[in-house]
């Protein structure tokens, strides 16, 4: 009897997990990958499947990258013009000469630390609102590549460069071959679910969560965030490397990049405003989008109708999002209200706190209880 009440409250505890914000993006995902197959049965075919990962693999790095702008409670939304920025200068700068595929490869990566680093320092340090900055940032590199390449595709990169976005490792079995851009998103994959469980990754949560409480544990917010803002912009640069061998040198190849991974990120249960949400998640909300999209393609929905959907998916992801955590709020009687935060002497009249040690425990379980 006992087992078997204890394989009941394990099935019941996996199906609450399952329709949460955080699980419910990968039933999701599953039911979108079971539908598009039954209606294109070649998707499911290894070689096919894998084709499918290169295609959402640049979508889903860029939105690894939002992921930690936004968990720890701001926005990035420079990352599809910078996108297109480094398609096109990939483009123009190396032309057909192999021996500049390495320095401008270098060059990329450099403009795109400093662009990361421009809007971390603006944010933190100036107090400018993320959203500002970025839309700033946004306009300003669009524009320059609109000036610079009068609206129309430029360049034409040596195919050595290219191969990294639409080349691989030939004469596998099953699959055929496995491409580079499936390579590196298994490689960014790894590098972000490893640094979400270091220090840096869970002190950007608790940054997301309660920034006084924070600094009030020592963390250095402004440093901690210009380093995903860094992240974020380095993620948009791998993607434009990609999309420079699989889409193409054009003026719009980035355009919208921002909004999709914004979208991924919070349908894969990523909180807006930041404390909440996995890299896993965020992965997970781009395959289902790009899922999504195709299975709109097979059933002849108009790709106009995109931008409709993605403003529908976040809203409806951040609504039940918003009515599940409020429920849990509710449920466990505002246990888990954060502290308020003193900055200065007490009022004339008023009792000081007798146990100053209290506070520091209630923001720690505070801080502890967002993260699990």
């Amino acid at each position: 009897m006992n087992a078997a009440q204890s394989a009941g409250g394990g099935i019941a505890r996996f199906a609450r997990t399952l329709v949460s914000p955080r699980g419910a993006v990968y039933l999701l995902l599953v039911v979108l990958l079971v539908v598009v197959a039954v209606l294109n049965p070649t998707f499911a075919e290894p070689g096919q499947f894998v084709r499918y990962i290169q295609r959402v693999a640049p979508i889903a790095i860029v939105a690894i990258g939002q992921y930690f702008v936004i968990v720890s409670g701001e926005f990035d939304l420079s990352q599809g013009s910078l996108v297109t920025t480094q398609v096109v200068l990939a483009g123009t700068l190396i032309g057909q000469d192999d021996e500049k595929a390495l320095p401008v490869l270098l060059l990329l990566v450099v403009l795109g630390t400093a662009v990361g680093v421009v809007n971390g320092l603006v944010t933190t340090l100036l107090r400018v609102p993320s959203f500002i900055v970025t839309l700033g940032m946004m306009l300003a590199l669009y524009g320059g590549v609109m000036w610079w390449t009068g609206g129309a595709a430029t360049g034409n990169p040596a195919d050595s460069f290219r191969q990294i976005g639409r080349g691989g490792i030939d004469g596998l079995p099953v699959i055929g071959m496995l491409p580079w851009a499936v390579v590196i998103l298994a490689a960014a994959l790894a590098l972000a679910a490893w640094l979400s469980k270091r220090p840096f990754g869970r002190t950007l949560i608790a940054i997301g969560d309660n920034p006084s409480a924070g600094v009030f544990a020592g963390a250095s917010v402004w440093r901690t965030k210009t380093a995903a803002f860094v992240i974020s912009s380095l993620s948009a640069t791998v993607a434009g490397v990609l999309l420079v061998g699989y889409a193409g040198v054009h003026p719009s190849v980035g355009r919208g990049y921002e909004f999709t991974a914004i979208t991924a990120v919070v349908l894969g249960g990523v909180v807006l405003g930041g404390g909440r949400g996995s890299v896993w998640g965020a992965l997970a909300g781009a395959f289902a989008l790009e899922t999504l999209f195709t299975l709109l393609n097979f059933t002849s929905v108009p790709s106009t109708m995109r931008d409709a959907i993605q403003g529908a998916i976040i809203i409806a992801a951040v609504a039940y999002s918003g009515i599940a955590f409020g429920g849990r709020r509710r449920r466990s009687g505002g246990a888990h209200e954060p502290p308020r935060v003193t900055t200065g002497p007490e009022p004339t009249g008023s009792t000081p706190s007798p146990d100053p040690a209290g506070t520091v425990a209630a923001r720690g379980a505070h801080t502890k209880e967002n993260r699990s």
